[in-house]
């Protein structure tokens, strides 16, 4: 890997994160195109990308954070209760998802059901007369259902998450704040899981001085990227507009059909 499909992939990752528009997806599609050979260390350069996501999300929602931890621990406990469907699916069907839908073929198929959500929740934000009430355990629980969906590669987290706490009928400041927090236990219990593959698997390769120089600039434009992806995104949730997001991920299912075509995918 060179150290420009780092900073590809790396800021792909950081957008696409908070975007409704699915990181996972992104990187498989990218991967593919760019023909990019990690040299067994694949595993290693996702988790790093994800921590550096997940320095933006410290950053950009640091009060939020310490606030979890203060009496009555409300939100704390919602966060936990959100986050079990995402690390059963995780920690059972991690391996038999990653085997199923390993490349793009499934893509476009994922792509459009994100679009779907994303046209869905707008209709339902919209239509709806009240801004909607406070989060509670019942939009914890939708959120979290889904957050487990969203394993599969080509359905946006963010995505199906917003969705859920929209069409849940909590107002959307919250929902879009709880869903970036989300993604804190996923990607630490993500990383968790995946250090013994990481550490003692017998596809992991020695790390170079060029690998480690990829992974350290892969990670900091996730992590920049990020921070300008979540602040984009809350303004969008405000606004409740997601169709143009929904537009772009129908023109990419359509687009992954013809690349699957063609054996690209």
């Amino acid at each position: 890997m060179q150290i420009w499909q780092a900073i590809v992939l790396g800021t792909a990752q950081g957008l696409t994160e908070f975007l409704p528009v699915s990181s996972s997806g992104h990187l498989v599609l990218l991967q593919e195109i760019m023909g990019i050979d990690f040299g067994g260390n694949a595993l290693f350069f996702d988790v790093m990308l994800h921590f550096g996501t997940l320095i933006a999300v410290f950053f950009a929602f640091r009060e939020q954070i310490f606030s979890l931890f203060r009496k009555p621990f409300k939100k704390l406990f919602l966060l936990f209760a959100a986050s079990v469907p995402a690390g059963i699916v995780g920690l059972f069907f991690g391996d038999a998802i990653g085997e199923i839908f390993f490349g793009g073929a499934y893509l476009a198929l994922g792509f459009a059901f994100t679009a779907l959500l994303l046209l869905i929740s707008e209709a339902i934000a919209k239509g709806r007369r009240s801004e909607g009430r406070p989060l509670g355990v019942k939009t914890g629980v939708c959120m979290g259902l889904m957050q487990a969906v969203a394993v599969i590669p080509g359905i946006s987290r963010s995505g199906s998450t917003v969705a859920a706490g929209v069409c849940a009928g909590a107002k959307t400041e919250e929902v879009a704040s709880f869903s970036f927090l989300m993604s804190i236990p996923v990607i630490l219990g993500s990383a968790a899981v995946s250090a013994k593959d990481l550490f003692f698997g017998a596809e992991t390769a020695a790390l170079g001085a060029a690998d480690i120089l990829c992974v350290s600039v892969g990670m900091a434009f996730a992590a920049l990227s990020g921070f300008f992806a979540i602040r984009l995104m809350l303004k969008v949730i405000s606004k409740g507009n997601y169709k143009w997001f929904a537009a772009y991920l129908l023109l990419l299912s359509v687009a992954c059909v013809f690349l699957g075509a063609y054996g690209i995918l």
